[in-house]
């Protein structure tokens, strides 16, 4: 799964005011159904309230803003795959939410089943599979809910607004 966002935003998608490094920043991805790509919103915290997309919110995170360098591969840091979906979302800087808790889920699934992520076991509690992410060896935390059949069909929706509905199968 791959997809071609924009770079994260200099200024605030709401107020237009330029972001200063360390400000913290909610980024959503919206799918917009007059639009044919994903689109990334940058938004200063303190106006996410305020922030009404034209088109679905698949998912959002929030950060803390850090300028670019003036060397950085920008066709490198567009490119969105599943594994820098998750790295971004599972992120322990950024504050888990009710509408990417069930993406991160099946995204460390999928990247477990690729080798990507490793099973390092569970939490003291048991409430969070603990992952190791196998490049860099960080290790990251997804809560372990039980994935039902409603789970599955809960993400394929949510999955299908992000990269679109599946085909109809051909007989």
């Amino acid at each position: 799964m791959d997809l071609n966002l924009q770079p994260p935003a200099a200024v605030c998608r709401v107020s237009n005011e330029p972001f200063t490094a360390g400000q913290r920043v909610v980024s959503f991805l919206v799918r917009d159904p007059a639009q044919p790509e994903i689109l990334r919103s940058d938004v200063a915290e303190a106006v996410a309230a305020g922030f009404a997309p034209t088109g679905t919110v698949v998912c959002r995170w929030v950060h803390v803003y850090k300028p670019r360098k003036a060397g950085d591969n920008q066709d490198r840091t567009l490119k969105l795959t599943a594994e820098t979906l998750f790295l971004t979302l599972a992120d322990p800087a950024n504050e888990p939410t009710p509408e990417n808790v069930r993406l991160i889920q099946f995204l460390a699934l999928m990247l477990e089943r690729k080798r990507v992520l490793k099973p390092r076991g569970r939490t003291a509690d048991g409430a969070r599979n603990i992952l190791e992410h196998a490049k860099t060896k960080q290790l990251y935390e997804v809560p372990a809910d039980e994935l039902t059949p409603e789970f599955f069909v809960q993400v394929q929706s949510q999955l299908s607004v992000l990269v679109g509905e599946p085909a109809a199968p051909t007989v």
